[in-house]
């Protein structure tokens, strides 16, 4: 059944991978209530959104354009609270950088031996010499 179903769905919609996302898109959509249009048939919601989109009982490119409303993370409403946004997420990422920093630097547990010393390491090549003795401690 179903693979008379997908065949006949590529005649409405050619390219597989698009046809992919619209059934998807409409089976998230009958899994969270929204009404079918053809006769569930005791099948599952794959299966009625690829029946839906091969009878055509759906629009295939509103599925795809609500697919795409759906894994947007941020719509911008307005262009005035836009420039305001991005100064505050601004401020927000340097007081987390400035959080990391001074805790990162006030941790007790760094091993002085261990410390990347970038002068160092830019005179002498890309690898550092490890002492045997950490080696066999680390097992």
């Amino acid at each position: 059944m179903a693979r008379v179903t997908v065949e006949d769905c590529v005649k409405k919609i050619p390219n597989r991978f698009d046809l992919v996302v619209a059934a998807a898109q409409r089976s998230r959509e009958i899994s969270n209530g929204v009404p079918i249009e053809v006769e569930r048939d005791n099948d599952k919601n794959p299966v009625v959104s690829l029946r839906e989109i091969a009878s055509e009982a759906v629009d295939a490119e509103s599925l795809q354009e609500r697919f795409i409303r759906s894994m947007m993370k941020n719509l911008i409403k307005k262009e005035d609270n836009n420039v305001e946004d991005e100064a505050s997420l601004e401020e927000e990422f340097a007081a987390y950088l400035n959080e990391t920093n001074t805790e990162s630097t006030t941790d007790s547990n760094i091993d002085q031996d261990l410390v990347f010393n970038k002068n160092k390491h830019e005179e002498e090549g890309s690898f550092v010499d490890v002492p045997d003795e950490f080696i066999k401690n680390e097992d």
